[in-house]
């Protein structure tokens, strides 16, 4: 956190020149502003501030790689820098449209935020002190984080409309999405092999495969006697396909029908049981399965076009001027 707020003189001084100069050619203006947008001005500890939340992590993430982590500080300064300029766009928006907010709106998001995350209001005081944030500051945050949410909701959301035609279309589209492989539904039993008896494991699974021959239930074997991952399921791996197993185990499995079991099958580190429940042949998933999938794919396609349309039409009824 230390780093980013220091980035100026310190270790974010390679990353601020770096965005500057892929951007522009020439190093941040000494003012220490990141953007003008009509009469307000983005500096660059607003952005740094964004950032400071993620930043050690990204620094601890490439600790060994110095120029991958400048890389990628690099996109979120540049993308916090965007979100605080559009931002701005947003509110320079609400006013010119003539809207007004409600103090008891902002009141009664205060009061909501207290009960639900600072107990009361001396405990909303403390965290802010600590954090080195004004009441008003805050406040401040909180009357724009309402009026985007308002703005996005008018020209965002409330036009979100994606019809059947367009989920049907895309499936139809994109049929080698949806395309499965051969499956089966499958329980195993594995045994491990020790390095000074590998012998032993064998026998073993010759002893439970005699008893599942004489009746025994394959998920109460596997239940007691696998050391596989799945013992306390019953052995049960679900569905798979050849890319699940190594290819012994799949050759085997897939050669099985529904009720079938494999015999003892031996690798280097164990002896194995499988037991084949259910098969599924390729296919295509239908449309049904994948309806609510493609809505989402839509939906986030749909939302991502309208904000930017949103957002270019906004910049060009504004004044904006940015130095990264």
């Amino acid at each position: 956190m230390m780093c980013v707020k220091h980035a100026l003189s310190g270790c974010f001084g390679g990353v601020l020149a770096a965005v500057a100069i892929q951007a522009q050619n020439e190093p941040p203006p000494p003012s220490g502003i990141f953007a003008i947008v009509d009469d307000v001005v983005i500096t660059y500890d607003q952005v740094l501030n964004a950032v400071a939340p993620v930043e050690e992590i990204v620094r601890q993430q490439y600790a060994t790689k110095p120029e991958l982590y400048q890389q990628k500080m690099a996109e979120l300064i540049r993308n916090s820098s965007d979100t605080l300029v559009e931002e701005q766009l947003i509110l320079r928006d609400f006013d010119r449209s003539g809207y007004n907010l409600p103090e008891s709106f902002i009141e009664d998001e205060i009061q909501r935020r207290i009960k639900e995350s600072y107990t009361d209001r001396r405990g909303l005081t403390k965290t802010l002190q600590a954090q080195g944030i004004t009441f008003e500051t805050f406040r401040k945050r909180i009357h724009d984080e309402i009026i985007v949410g308002f703005m996005k909701q008018k020209n965002i959301a409330q036009n979100l409309i994606i019809s059947p035609h367009k989920i049907e279309l895309y499936y139809t589209q994109n049929q080698d999405k949806y395309k499965m492989e051969d499956q089966i539904k499958l329980r195993m039993i594995v045994i491990n092999k020790a390095k000074d008896s590998p012998d032993t494991a064998k026998k073993l699974a010759q002893e439970i495969l005699a008893k599942l021959n004489a009746g025994a239930p394959f998920a109460e074997m596997a239940s007691v006697y696998s050391e596989g991952s799945q013992r306390s399921q019953g052995g049960d791996w679900r569905w798979a396909d050849r890319s699940t197993l190594r290819k012994e185990l799949a050759d085997t499995a897939f050669s099985l029908k529904p009720g079938q079991r494999s015999g003892v099958i031996e690798t280097e580190e164990a002896s194995w049981l499988m037991e084949v429940e259910e098969v599924r042949t390729a296919h295509v998933k239908p449309l049904s399965e994948v309806r609510d999938e493609i809505e989402k794919t839509l939906v986030s396609a749909e939302r991502a076009r309208l904000r930017k349309k949103w957002i270019d039409r906004l910049k060009t009824k504004t004044f904006v001027r940015t130095f990264f």
